[in-house]
């Protein structure tokens, strides 16, 4: 008999019941735990999944804002380093390549058009015989800033593509990304745009985010008032110019190909690299 009720009370324990209280208020109990279960489970919905990525947040940025205006929420720092084993070349120096270059806006129709028709094509033939830059078209400001012509997002737009040739030095990357972002060229800065070619292009949204935000946007702010002084110094003022060995080639502006003297041709621009990096090796 002692062995039958044990089994029974491992099967159906029995609950201790306090005394003086009615099958009514156990009912109220129960009914407030789960109330309070309920929030809590909510609570921590919102927490675990609704809380704000600390990465890109690109909608408010200005190239005129003050130190202390511009992106105000640190973010996580990484090292902004190309990648391991990537080839590195400095920009606008030839020795046995042939310069070749590329001047843009990148909220510009025309900067998509060139890239898409022109430079790609011709990157995709040339790539191991040219030093590809892409130089950025502004003003540079007093302060120490840069105004772009199609506004702030322009120049955010500018600096992500800058920042990602900097982490990633081989233009199959770098100009990958930037044809991809540039295909969609009225959303950008728009975040998900930016990370979606990101991860096509296996560049680091991470590390981009940290170029962009480094030293409260000063650092990137440096990339692109270089990349800008420098079109400025080699008489650069319509997007998209393609240079070829430090002269102009041609240039795409107002939906037309102008001042092409060899022809807006693939193949045509082809045949004036091959020409060119023969002399140079001779």
């Amino acid at each position: 008999m002692d062995e039958k009720r044990l089994m029974a009370g491992l099967v159906e324990p029995t609950v201790e019941r306090r005394p003086g209280m009615s099958s009514t208020t156990r009912r109220k109990l129960r009914v407030r735990f789960g109330y309070v279960a309920a929030l809590v489970i909510i609570g921590l919905t919102v927490v675990l999944f609704l809380q704000p990525a600390p990465l890109l947040e690109v909608s408010t940025w200005s190239p005129m804002a003050s130190k202390e205006e511009v992106w105000r929420s640190k973010t996580p720092i990484y090292e902004v380093e190309p990648k391991k084993g990537a080839a590195s070349r400095p920009a606008h120096t030839s020795g046995r390549l042939v310069p070749f270059e590329a001047h843009i806006m990148s909220k510009c129709p025309d900067a998509l058009d060139c890239l898409r028709d022109l430079v790609l094509p011709t990157m995709q033939q040339v790539v191991d015989k040219v030093n590809f830059t892409l130089s950025y078209i502004g003003r540079p400001t007093g302060d120490g800033g840069v105004e772009c012509m199609h506004g702030p997002a322009e120049c955010m737009g500018n600096i992500l593509e800058l920042c990602a040739h900097k982490l990633n030095p081989d233009p199959k990357i770098y100009l990958g990304f930037t044809m991809c972002i540039s295909r969609e060229y009225p959303r950008i800065p728009d975040r998900e745009l930016i990370e979606g070619c990101a991860l096509e292009h296996a560049v680091d949204f991470a590390a981009l985010n940290e170029c962009a935000t480094r030293d409260d946007g000063q650092y990137a702010m440096n990339l692109l008032r270089d990349s800008v002084q420098h079109t400025k110094a080699v008489g650069v003022t319509k997007s998209c110019t393609v240079r070829l060995d430090n002269k102009v080639y041609c240039i795409r502006d107002d939906g037309e190909w102008k001042d092409c003297p060899a022809g807006p041709g693939v193949h045509d621009l082809i045949v004036n690299v091959e020409k060119l990096y023969r002399q140079n090796k001779a």
